[in-house]
């Protein structure tokens, strides 16, 4: 039975603020000490970011509840306005991002069965698998799940839910989704943590359609661009050794509290070869590779630790470039991006990789195949009830 993941759709808020605006932003905080400037500097001159996304139509505009009118000066509101807004905005992009899923997949919203979402930016109950079957107008029988706070590598265990829920159910078709907005919890601090993560964190979603049901036979169909699909073919998950204290993420009085230290690139750089072992000893040679860009020093990290050429993370660099880090939903843009790409060859073999909180080193393995309609649940139902009979 293969497991093919055959459709991604992905979205970003409409605002967008170029790294320097944020950075000068934060600079023209009132009593700013020296250091702390040398530090919002540094960390945003050397992201390797061109500009962000986010849902705080503040920067864009006069000011408001996260930026003060006249004077420009960045304000701290408690955790409740911030979750208000993620409660607000998360579902629209959650809905945009799976429709255009739908459209690329080729697939009904009639035709999900089960619905998979991650994120950890935020809460709301119902939440965002009930908030997604309601808005797209899916079957109420849909069966959900969410996955919450497993930071920036929840979409592999996201379509590892996906992935099993189909080995198990030969019929079903599967929607992830992953929604993050990430720059509600902003906050001028002289803390290089809280420095850092308000110089790379952002906004998006993205959703996929995972399916195991065989090609439709008879008179093919024409299906949306791209051509590709990815089979997936397997899942590792791995612990490092240290990390615990060095990538962490908890609610505060004022929003949640990034920590991400200058240690998370020296202990990917140390142990991602020794937690990918195994991956590489089940695949062999790795075609593409999709890494979650956690930050520029992370891949260049990443990079070394793999003795690999510096264009096999050129799809992880140009979403870091354009988005920034979108948490949970990175991976599925860069998993869009190599869709999208016509110099995919078939038979290729796909390696995805994203760090989160412990520090975890979650990873995916996948083929690169041809896109072909799938039969519908019932046509399958039918057919193994015409196998029992017989």
């Amino acid at each position: 039975m293969r497991v093919q993941l055959i459709g991604i759709g992905t979205a970003v808020p409409e605002f967008a603020l170029s790294q320097s605006q944020v950075r000068d932003l934060f600079l023209a905080e009132p009593d700013i000490a020296p250091l702390t400037a040398r530090l919002i500097r540094a960390a945003y001159d050397n992201s390797a970011i061109e500009r962000r996304h986010t849902v705080i139509e503040d920067f864009a505009s006069g000011g408001g509840t996260f930026l003060e009118p006249e004077s420009r000066v960045i304000r701290s509101p408690g955790t409740g306005p911030r979750n208000e807004l993620y409660a607000r905005e998360a579902p629209k992009l959650s809905e945009t991002a799976a429709r255009r899923a739908l459209h690329n997949a080729g697939v009904q919203p009639s035709e999900i069965t089960h619905v998979v979402t991650a994120s950890c930016t935020g809460f709301y109950a119902p939440g965002p698998e009930y908030r997604l079957v309601r808005d797209l107008g899916l079957d109420p029988t849909v069966e959900r799940e969410h996955i919450g706070f497993m930071g920036c590598a929840a979409a592999i265990p996201a379509l590892r839910s996906a992935w099993r829920i189909c080995l198990t159910e030969p019929t079903a078709t599967v929607l992830v989704s992953c929604t993050e907005v990430c720059s509600i919890h902003m906050r001028s601090s002289p803390d290089p943590d809280q420095i850092v993560a308000s110089a790379v964190f952002a906004d998006g979603a993205a959703a996929a359609v995972v399916t195991a049901r065989p090609p439709e036979r008879g008179e093919p169909r024409e299906l949306p661009a791209p051509s590709r699909a990815l089979e997936l073919t397997g899942f590792t998950t791995a612990l490092t050794t240290d990390g615990e204290q060095d990538m962490a993420w908890i609610i505060g009085d004022h929003g949640f509290e990034m920590t991400l230290t200058g240690n998370v690139p020296r202990i990917v750089g140390r142990e991602v070869r020794a937690a990918l072992a195994p991956v590489l000893e089940r695949t062999g040679a790795i075609d593409q590779w999709v890494v979650h860009p956690g930050g520029r020093s992370i891949l260049d990290r990443f990079e070394q630790a793999m003795d690999l050429d510096e264009s096999a993370l050129q799809r992880s660099r140009a979403i870091l470039r354009d988005n920034g880090n979108m948490s949970s939903a990175t991976v599925l843009f860069i998993l869009a991006d190599l869709l999208g790409d016509p110099t995919a060859e078939t038979g290729q073999q796909v390696l995805i990789t994203a760090f989160g909180p412990g520090l975890a080193v979650e990873s995916a393995t996948a083929r690169v195949t041809a896109r072909e309609p799938h039969e519908s649940a019932a046509s399958v139902l039918e057919e193994q009830a015409a196998s029992a009979r017989s």
